[in-house]
């Protein structure tokens, strides 16, 4: 991997919450911050290109999305992005040729103690390095084909939909 291209959408692993009803915003990028933390190997650039809730993504923010990674020279994009909408805009990323993509989110915010956004990361990046040209999600875990996984809201992670 000559360099990460890493594209931040928003979504809660960047929220900001300021009281305990859950109101929140959506702050800056974090993956930069946590890689460097981390003192990973690699070199990365951290494109920030949405700050939303993907409840409130839309089509166009898609094709703003999608538009901005076509563009890019590396061939190794992550996409941070909410987990709520993350496998309708995986299936829109589809259509990009050549790239190996892939997305990941948090259940919870990484800057609370005890967020999966860490371990969600470290596996999107193991990912991104070792699949071939395509787009994928990675959470909980696992990586998944974004035309077989769905979130299931009531548990809270992502499961197969076969």
């Amino acid at each position: 991997m000559e360099e990460l291209c890493i594209v931040t959408t928003g979504g809660t692993i960047d929220k900001i919450y300021f009281d305990d009803k859950s109101d929140y915003q959506v702050g800056e990028p974090q993956i930069g911050r946590i890689l460097e933390e981390l003192g990973v190997a690699f070199r990365f650039t951290v494109i920030p290109l949405l700050r939303k809730d993907s409840l409130h993504i839309t089509a166009e923010d898609r094709e703003l999305l999608r538009a901005a990674i076509a563009a890019q020279p590396a061939r190794h994009v992550l996409v941070t992005h909410g987990t709520d909408t993350m496998v309708e805009t995986a299936q829109v990323l589809a259509s990009i040729a050549d790239k190996t993509i892939v997305l990941t989110g948090a259940l919870n915010p990484a800057r609370f103690r005890g967020s999966d956004a860490e371990f969600n990361i470290g596996t999107a990046v193991g990912a991104v390095q070792s699949l071939p040209p395509g787009v994928y999600i990675a959470m909980n875990g696992r990586v998944w084909d974004p035309r077989r996984v769905r979130k299931n809201v009531a548990a809270n992670r992502f499961e197969a939909t076969d």
